[in-house]
């Protein structure tokens, strides 16, 4: 992979703790994707943002907090938009549907995130920092499977709809993953794909 070019503005004056903060994910998300975990570097992710490393210190302890906090904001907000979907409609099959869209556009629309917090594997250093992150990934997933549940488990065990459920995710995860690591092949228009996809596995599950 060719790596992304990295803006290194000059040195900025001391701003407002959470636009900093903002500041400093955003520009620790690319550098991360284009230079991978162990190629980054504090020192690379300060000069990006214009900051001093003892600068970029006041606000994350080392590497490892920053990523956590870019894959639990990624958890959060996609947790978020599956609440909004889940509390718009009443039919709990169009209502998985609408969440399997989700899952997917989230993760064309934010592909570098998508791509640390799902198909990054992140060694976690910093325990308060970790705990958190898992929770919030917990909590997405929890809801996810409710979803499950909620449309096709009358009659289901639980291993059963867990089963249902990761399948489940593990399909649009693929259909995600492979458009973002493969952007150069000819891939068919990609909301015929999506709805091609959703058709399937809503009618697998029909089936069931």
């Amino acid at each position: 992979m060719d790596k992304m070019a990295i803006a290194k503005p000059g040195r900025k004056p001391k701003g407002e703790g959470h636009a900093r903060r903002g500041e400093i994910l955003a520009a620790a998300e690319q550098i991360f994707v284009a230079d991978g975990y162990e190629g980054a570097t504090i020192r690379k992710i300060a000069t990006a943002v214009g900051v001093s490393s003892t600068a970029l210190y006041l606000h994350f302890k080392d590497k490892a907090e920053i990523l956590s906090e870019i894959c639990r904001e990624a958890f959060a907000a996609l947790s978020a938009r599956q609440e909004v979907l889940a509390a718009a409609e009443t039919d709990p099959v169009v209502r998985l549907r609408n969440m399997l869209r989700c899952y997917i556009e989230f993760g064309f629309e934010n592909v570098n995130a998508y791509r640390l917090a799902f198909m990054t594997y992140t060694a976690i250093s910093v325990e308060d920092s970790e705990s958190l992150t898992r929770k919030v990934a917990a909590e997405l997933y929890t809801g996810f499977e409710a979803g499950v549940s909620q449309a096709v488990g009358k009659g289901r065990t639980p291993e059963e709809l867990t089963v249902l459920a990761q399948i489940l995710w593990a399909s649009v995860h693929g259909l995600v993953s492979i458009m973002v690591m493969k952007p150069h092949f000819e891939w068919a228009d990609r909301s015929a794909l999506i709805e091609a996809q959703l058709d399937l596995l809503m009618r697998g599950l029909s089936s069931q």
